[in-house]
């Protein structure tokens, strides 16, 4: 017999999730309109990584369907326990070669393209029934040693590379600058892949840029998918991630 206790508990939490919705929502709207922007060209990309798919649920029940995830296996995991939902799924990790045929067959959206051989494994491991695959190239636009993406100086050959490729459609670009509370500083990061975007003089409409604590600059830098997690399900357990494949 279910715990009631736990059931409670769980309620709870679900609420909640629904909730931390609601109020992202008005974060995104209100930074939308301080930039004088659409409100509608903004996307919100759950990022659900460590999180169980009965969370997922919730935020689908609370209108949500686009879900970002870093770690393969369990993402994979989840798919299966939620083939009854329309969801789209985006891979948004780093990207090992021996993992682009699930990536290629599984997901909607990549938005962590960094090499031409990840780009060329996706294109040529790309399902024929299914539509093209949407990639973003990730850019390390802070310069970091430990960060995923490529340099700036690279983008320009690596893009024009890619959009030539059958089976993706490059949409644009994404960045992870280096985590900061100085709000001059993030403003700067996303102005500068907006920039190495529009220096591209390519048919982009995609900026993938902004989490929790930074969303407000991103949106007032041309964001167009912000990734959500902890604003929305709280810190995340990575207890919780089950081992992954080599």
């Amino acid at each position: 017999m279910p715990n009631p206790d736990g059931l409670a508990a769980r309620a709870q939490v679900m609420s909640t999730i629904a909730k931390n919705i609601a109020k992202v929502g008005a974060r995104i709207r209100e930074a939308a309109q301080a930039s004088q922007r659409d409100f509608s060209t903004i996307g919100l990309l759950a990022v659900s990584k460590t999180k169980p798919a009965a969370a997922i649920r919730e935020a689908y029940a609370a209108g949500l369907r686009d879900f970002g995830e870093n770690y393969l296996q369990e993402a994979l995991g989840k798919q299966q326990e939620l083939t009854d939902l329309d969801l789209c799924w985006h891979f948004i990790g780093p990207i090992q070669s021996n993992k682009t045929r699930a990536i290629a067959e599984h997901f909607s959206w990549v938005h962590s393209v960094d090499r031409l051989k990840i780009a060329q494994r996706l294109s040529e491991q790309r399902p024929a029934q299914l539509p093209p695959l949407n990639v973003c190239l990730q850019v390390n636009v802070s310069g970091e040693a430990s960060k995923s993406g490529c340099a700036p100086e690279e983008l320009p050959n690596l893009a024009t590379a890619v959009a030539h490729l059958p089976r993706l459609r490059l949409r644009g670009l994404m960045a992870i600058p280096e985590p900061t509370d100085d709000t001059a500083a993030q403003h700067a990061a996303f102005a500068r892949l907006r920039e190495l975007q529009q220096a591209l003089n390519m048919p982009l409409d995609t900026l993938s840029m902004g989490m929790s604590h930074d969303l407000e600059a991103a949106i007032a830098e041309g964001a167009t998918w912000v990734r959500i997690g902890t604003a929305l399900f709280g810190e995340r357990d990575y207890g919780r991630v089950p081992p992954q494949n080599p």
